[in-house]
């Protein structure tokens, strides 16, 4: 960071001021002083210029009001933000609270203990609480609102000043004789802080402030130290919390009066005053960052100064001195940089411990945002950056040595925010400098260098050598005291440990170091070239374009010189002539920026104050006036950008924020074109060469075709287009027709297609509207033309207008017109429109290349007809099938396979089913063999899951449908063999046709004999099973017994068990008990009963029989045989009992047989649900 004194306030007669606060939401300045001085002022810039923001822009006072109501020297104020209130007080004890109404302050609330003293007041950090501390020990915590919450006495304590926590949990009281005491926020007392940065003091010291930072602004890096107590001897430690046992310690060396933190936490000012030579104090603020390391030192005119105040945005910092108020501007040190058109810039935010890195791509106005912990450092180069950061531990690091103490990493990021590569490192990059091919990081006492490389912008050489080249030769680190011979390098020397500080930078590498001495080195070899002494301790180095001359600014804002190189008497080669002046004796003060110019080495631009100078050979332009952060400096041309600006409100750059200006020799140069003439403005840019001033020139002469001229400006400006562009333009008769190039070089194409038709030369016209790609505006020109227009050229219009709107709807129409089928076709695809790619496919001639790429298109949407359509058209029957496959339309496969007698279909079939089998989806393979019209083997299956359920016990309902269902299949596999049958027998005799047929189906079922010719037999049963139960509950107790008796056929599908249990049922609701004891006597010689069941059932018979006798009233046919009872009667599928008539209903599909009277009742059959027609 830089700082300097830039205004100065005086208080009218000569009042001495006592305190200063401000408003860092308002704006507004408070002072206190003798007498019952108290002043609000505001300070605001007004302007128009864009280019004058921030720091720049004039500051006038646009608030001085006088506050009247203290009697006695106002000695405390302090602002609550959140609520627009200023709390003062007085040596009387007087206490006055004010409101702002109407653009000016009045008295809100007053109050007077008439006992003591206010040394301090604290608002919290909501605003919500004030805490009030007197000198004699009391306490008072008072609302917003003026109600005390609660009050206490400290007796034998004087308080001298308080300081709440971020949270409001705990008040910090600071005693006068130098101790620190932690209260809760109720007043309970916890503990005594522990003061590290007094050992070893001896005699009185007084605290000269306490100021806990609250955490508005976010913090520089996780776990940040943020409360600062600060004694009068110069002594300050900076805490994490209150209790911690280790905080940063600093000794500044001075009598401290003040201090404060930044609005982030980032800086704290410590304002007092030094003592120096001859025993003469100075006033002095010195700044120092949260860690202790000191930043810079500000020399402040007066006697005695007593208080300091930082503005709401860290840019400036009021500071009381006797009666006048001094201002002072500060630069801080952004994290940021400027790589390929985009501003990478860093800032806290107060939710996330994280910083959050954006990449502004300036040229797009698009932001990429990035989010890293403990960030050190941003460097850019050419097309990337680096970030620098504490390596976090959760990350995987692999190329870390295994017992390093602190651990950092460099990441490479392209300028859009995508990281390329990263290093870790075990030295501390306290300074980081990169090239196109390098990255140079510093510590105090090494330096590391890290050859990268992006792969796209390798040649093949480049990737062989690459290959070729070890990790250790890319990566080296040596010692600042080692000597670098550019032979192979082995491990660092950090034996040697003494404090050196280390600055890099770019081109060949320079390094300075605190003592004063500087070291060069030449890249990539790293041998150190020479060393130099400076007079002042370096802060910042750059190198010119041509590495001939270095930039130095100190500590103390002094920019010099330093000639690395003797300049020769002739011209350099670069258009450039040699420098003049002195650089030894060239000095300028203030001075916090700096940047050379790109293509010229005696060319560099620096910010002193808020002003930017201009050095060509070390002479001065006129300065201008801006805040800006210089980002690059090329072609004449400064790229400024305001970063002050852009940090008010990161999260939204403006490209109001970037500022180009335009050099002297620029400005002049135009000027000279514009009113002087072409001949004196060249003789000007002779004497002031660069190529940008070439190209200015070349430009003008081209428009005022002055082709001589024109072209020797392009060589001079190694323009080789721009001397191409000249020698046609000479090769032409027409002087209209020059204009017209000329005005189309300029990209006035309107104006250029103007003169082309005005010379009747459509052609031309359309000729440019085709080099811009501007094709609607080519098929307008063809359209107006009054002859023939050509068709090819018409057609490639339509295409292109086709291809600008692709996947839009109006792409179609010009497609058409265009005769594209290709992209006709993708159109169509891309919108959805399937009816017009089917429209497509019947248009297009048989084997057209296009119609395999629509099959492929309908089949990746799952539309298989016309896919196959498309296919056969372009005769290709395997892709068609495949589709089918693919889309599981198997009987479409299977169709289309036999017809073009393909072979393969059966066993991609079986293979796919042996698949869906391994995954246990029987289920599936079912459906897939029977919409692949196998239907037996999907019967085979469905009768492997019938019998499956049938052991399980499952529901017989369940079962039923699973043996109704396979049978169905079995039935449909019957009418397939017929139906082949006939149509194999189409035109022989009938008789032999039927006989052929029965023999193939005889031969093809012999070796599934089971499932063909008792496909219903499964049904049967449980059909069977299910309806003597339902009889049995339904009451119907002779129909139940019939229908479990002819349940008996049955006992290979259905368990025994349940069959005769079901009819010993039957039979004894029936009281049939000669029936129930055949059944008991089959149950007892089941051997699939165990013992303990056996004996249930003898029990069961013995409890019943004794009951009653085992005897039937009507006479059953108990024995008879089922094959007798099928040859003469058959079944009932209503009712269970035998059909004895001739004429009976018979279903079509399963065959069975049932009364007339019963099935009337039904709408489908009972076994196979068949509709019944």
């Amino acid at each position: 960071m830089f700082i300097y004194l830039s205004k100065k306030i005086a208080i009218p007669n000569n009042i001495h001021l006592k305190c200063v606060s401000w408003n860092k939401d308002q704006g507004f300045i408070a002072c206190g002083g003798d007498d019952g001085l108290l002043r609000v002022l505001k300070l605001e810039t007004q302007t128009d210029d864009a280019k004058l923001k921030g720091l720049a822009a004039p500051s006038n006072l646009s608030m001085n009001q006088t506050l009247e109501g203290h009697s006695g020297a106002v000695q405390v104020v302090t602002w609550n933000e959140q609520h627009e209130k200023l709390t003062t007080s007085d040596q009387n004890g007087l206490i006055i609270v004010w409101m702002l109404y109407r653009g000016a302050w009045y008295e809100e609330m007053i109050n007077n203990r008439n006992k003591s003293v206010v040394r301090s007041m604290s608002w919290n950090a909501d605003g919500q609480k004030i805490c009030i501390v007197y000198e004699d020990g009391a306490v008072i915590v008072g609302s917003v609102d003026g109600n005390r919450i609660w009050g206490k006495e400290l007796k034998g304590s004087q308080l001298a000043h308080v300081a709440w926590s971020p949270d409001s949990k705990i008040l910090l009281f600071g005693m006068a004789n130098g101790e620190v005491h932690i209260y809760d926020n109720q007043g309970n007392f916890i503990m005594k802080m522990t003061i590290s940065c007094l050992v070893n003091v001896t005699g009185a010291v007084s605290i000269a402030g306490i100021h806990w930072y609250a955490g508005s602004g976010g913090y520089v890096e996780p776990d940040c130290p943020c409360l600062a107590i600060c004694f009068d001897n110069g002594r300050c430690q900076i805490m994490r919390y209150e209790s911690d046992e280790n905080p940063v310690c600093i000794d500044t060396l001075m009598n401290v009066v003040s201090i404060q933190w930044n609005h982030c936490g980032s800086v704290l000012a410590v304002a007092g005053s030094l003592r120096g030579a001859m025993e003469k104090e100075f006033n002095v603020v010195q700044f120092y960052t949260p860690f202790g390391e000191h930043l810079r030192t500000l020399k402040v005119p007066g006697k005695q100064m007593s208080g300091v105040a930082w503005e709401g945005g860290g840019l400036r910092i009021a500071l009381a001195v006797e009666s006048f108020i001094y201002f002072a501007n500060i630069r801080p040190d952004y994290k940021w940089g400027y790589c390929c058109s985009t501003v990478v810039y860093a800032y806290t935010k107060p939710e996330r411990q994280e910083y959050c890195v954006v990449f502004w791509d300036t040229k797009n106005n698009e932001k990429f945002v990035k989010y890293v912990k403990s960030l050190m450092s941003i460097t850019t180069s050419g097309d990337f950056c680096i970030l620098a950061s504490k390596a976090d531990d959760t990350q995987p690091q692999d190329n870390v040595t295994p017992f390093c103490v602190f651990q950092y990493v460099l990441i490479l990021f392209n300028s859009i925010g995508t990281p390329l590569d990263s290093k870790y490192i075990d030295i501390d990059p306290m300074f980081v400098t990169m090239t196109k091919t390098h990255v140079i990081a510093a510590s105090k006492e090494a330096f590391y260098m890290w050859q990268y490389r992006v792969a796209k912008k390798l040649t093949a050489l480049e990737i062989n050598q690459v290959t070729r080249t070890k990790k250790e030769g890319r990566e080296r680190v040596y010692h600042i005291d080692s000597t670098p011979s550019g032979a192979s390098d082995t491990s660092p020397d950090f034996t040697k440990a003494f404090t050196v500080r280390t600055k890099i930078t770019v081109c060949t590498s320079s390094q300075g170091r605190e003592s004063g001495t500087l070291h060069r080195y030449s890249l990539p070899n790293v041998v150190l070239v020479q060393k130099y002494t400076l007079n002042n301790r370096a802060h910042y180095l750059s190198l010119n374009c041509n590495s001939s001359r270095l930039a130095i600014i100190d500590i103390a804002g002094i920019m010099t010189l330093l000639d690395l190189e003797v300049h020769t008497s002739t011209d350099n080669g670069t258009g450039n002539q040699p420098s003049t002046g002195d650089p030894s004796k060239f000095e300028r003060k203030d001075v916090w920026d700096m940047k050379w110019a790109n293509d010229n080495p005696d060319l560099f631009a620096m910010m002193e104050k808020t002003r930017m100078y201009v050095f060509r050979n070390l002479d001065p332009e006129e300065p201008i006036q801006t805040s800006g952060y210089i980002c690059n400096f090329e072609d004449l041309e400064i790229k400024s950008v305001l970063l002050d600006e852009i940090m008010k409100d990161p999260e939204r750059p403006n490209k109001d924020n970037l500022i180009n200006f335009e050099i002297r020799s620029l400005r002049d140069s135009r000027a000279l074109i514009e009113k002087v003439g072409i001949e004196e403005a060249s003789q000007f840019i002779e004497d002031n060469p660069h190529p940008r001033l070439w190209r200015l020139l070349a430009e003008a002469a081209l428009q005022k075709l002055d082709l001589k001229t024109a072209e020797q400006a392009f060589v001079r400006c190694k323009d080789y287009q721009g001397i191409e562009f000249v020698k046609r333009l000479g090769n032409l008769q027409s002087e209209p027709m020059k204009q017209a190039e000329v005005a189309a070089y300029f990209s006035r194409f309107e104006e250029a297609e103007r003169m082309y038709l005005d010379m009747d030369r459509r052609d031309l016209a359309i000729s440019l509207r085709i080099k811009l790609g501007d094709w609607f505006k080519v098929l307008a020109l063809l359209k107006s033309g009054s002859g023939d227009s050509d068709d090819a050229l018409l057609e490639q219009a339509n295409n292109a207008i086709g291809d600008y709107y692709a996947d839009r709807q109006n792409a179609v129409q010009y497609y058409i017109k265009g005769r594209n089928q290709e992209r006709l076709a993708e159109c169509y695809y891309m919108l959805e429109d399937y009816d017009g790619l089917e429209r497509l496919t019947a248009a297009l001639p048989e084997n057209h290349k296009l119609l395999q790429e629509i099959g492929q298109m309908f089949a990746t949407v799952g539309m298989c007809e016309q896919a196959v359509n498309a296919y056969l058209k372009c005769n290709q029957p395997k892709a068609a099938v495949d589709t089918c496959v693919h889309l599981n339309q198997w009987n479409k496969a299977v169709e289309l396979a036999r017809t073009h007698n393909m072979k393969e279909i059966k066993s991609l079939l079986s293979k796919y089913a042996s698949h869906l089998l391994e995954k246990n989806k029987t289920l599936e393979a079912v459906e897939l063999y029977r919409k692949a019209h196998h239907f037996l083997d999907a019967a085979k299956l469905m009768f492997k899951i019938a019998d499956e359920e049938a052991k399980k016990r499952t529901r017989p309902l369940r079962v039923k449908k699973l043996y109704v269902l396979a049978a169905h299949l079995v039935e449909n596999y019957h009418k397939q063999v017929k139906t082949s049958q006939q149509s194999k027998g189409k035109g022989k005799k009938t008789e032999a046709t039927h006989a052929l047929a029965s023999l193939l189906e005889e031969d093809a079922t012999s070796a599934d004999n089971r499932i063909v010719d008792n496909a219903w037999r499964g049904a049967e049963a449980y059909h069977f099973f299910l309806l003597a139960q339902r009889q049995l509950y339904d009451g119907y107790l002779e129909n139940a017994m019939r229908t479990a008796l002819h349940l008996r056929e049955y006992e290979d599908v259905i368990p025994p068990v349940d069959i005769y249990s079901l009819l010993a049922v039957c039979s004894a609701a029936n009281r049939a008990f000669g029936t129930c004891s055949q059944a008991f006597i089959k149950l007892e010689s089941l051997e699939s009963l165990d013992p303990e069941q056996r004996q249930a059932y003898e029990d069961l018979a013995l409890e019943i029989f004794t009951k009653h006798s085992p005897k039937d009233s009507r006479m059953i046919e108990w024995n008879a045989s089922s094959e007798g009872m099928e040859e003469r009667f058959r079944t009932c599928i209503v009712t269970g009992l035998p059909v004895q008539e001739y004429s009976c209903w018979i279903c079509s599909v399963c065959k069975h047989c049932a009364h007339d009277q019963e099935i009337s009742k039904y709408n489908c059959c009972p076994l196979c649900h068949t509709p019944i027609l």
